[in-house]
């Protein structure tokens, strides 16, 4: 199929539906089980910005990119404000940019971002971004190429929101998390022997190393298992929100601005060159 404009897609598999909108940043409208919301979730018509959807991508970083500035390749480069009023850039641009619909069938869809160097980002790419949906689980797999002439720093991840239900409880097998300072960029990392607790007692808003295993997400109506290629977790419980967030990502918050930014999951992508990740939800009872 060519790639065509598109404001919803929607997908299904037995009782699972899984809405789209790759105008609003390739992002997840809603996934449900039923009619039981499993992430955050809106009609896709109802949706308004890719920051309330149910999960929208991150790349090409994710986190906090310090105070808009960066040094590449001997290169200083500058991003812009995207984010309320943070003195910092975030999750990059995907997310503020209309993909377009490469393929679309019945349980499955892929959508297409094209980037041209602007004063978001420096860097052309090119983003692919696969939703297949299975009985009981749904999988994600982006690709991501370098246009650019010359290497390019490149991190990925989704950032998936889920419903605060009664008894939504967390279990994950983690080694360390990262404290940040009151701008929210991370500052040392220290140990965090794994999440284990109801979600309303927890108060997290980090990024964490040694993830193992799958990551357990359960309510008094389902319990989910996420997983993904992607080796780092960041983990947001807000008191006050309906939502908590639990996003694989590739690299550490602000890596870019660390003294090795491979060390912490930052990749330097050559000219022409394709580095991918996958995300897999599997749905149960309870």
């Amino acid at each position: 199929m060519s790639e065509t404009p598109s404001s919803s897609v929607e997908l299904r598999c037995g009782d699972l539906r899984l809405a789209l909108r790759p105008d609003l940043g390739g992002s997840i409208a809603g996934l449900w089980l039923g009619d039981l919301a499993v992430m955050r979730s809106t009609e896709p018509g109802a949706l308004d910005l890719a920051r309330n959807s149910g999960c929208y991508p991150l790349l090409p970083y994710s986190g906090r990119l310090g105070y808009r500035r960066f040094r590449w390749l001997g290169v200083d480069y500058t991003t812009q404000p995207n984010f309320d009023d943070s003195p910092h850039s975030l999750h990059g641009v995907a997310w503020r940019r209309a993909w377009s619909v490469a393929d679309a069938r019945a349980d499955q869809a892929e959508l297409a971002l094209h980037h041209e160097p602007d004063a978001d980002w420096p860097f052309a790419f090119e983003a692919r971004q696969r939703f297949v949906l299975s009985p009981g689980a749904l999988e994600i797999q982006f690709a991501f190429t370098n246009k650019a002439p010359q290497a390019q720093p490149v991190g990925l991840g989704w950032h998936p929101y889920f419903p605060k239900r009664s008894r939504s409880r967390l279990h994950i097998e983690l080694s360390d998390r990262w404290d940040t300072d009151a701008s929210g960029l991370p500052t040392r990392k220290v140990p965090q022997p794994g999440i284990d607790g109801d979600v309303g007692h927890l108060g997290f808003d980090h990024c964490f190393e040694g993830w193992r295993g799958p990551a357990r997400i359960r309510d008094e109506k389902m319990s989910l298992r996420l997983t993904s290629s992607l080796p780092y977790l960041v983990v947001f419980t807000p008191e006050t929100k309906p939502y908590y967030c639990v996003e694989p990502v590739s690299h550490v918050s602000n890596a870019l601005h660390m003294a090795d930014p491979a060390a912490h999951g930052l990749r330097s992508v050559a000219a022409g060159a394709t580095v991918d990740a996958w995300m897999k939800l599997e749905i149960g009872g309870v």
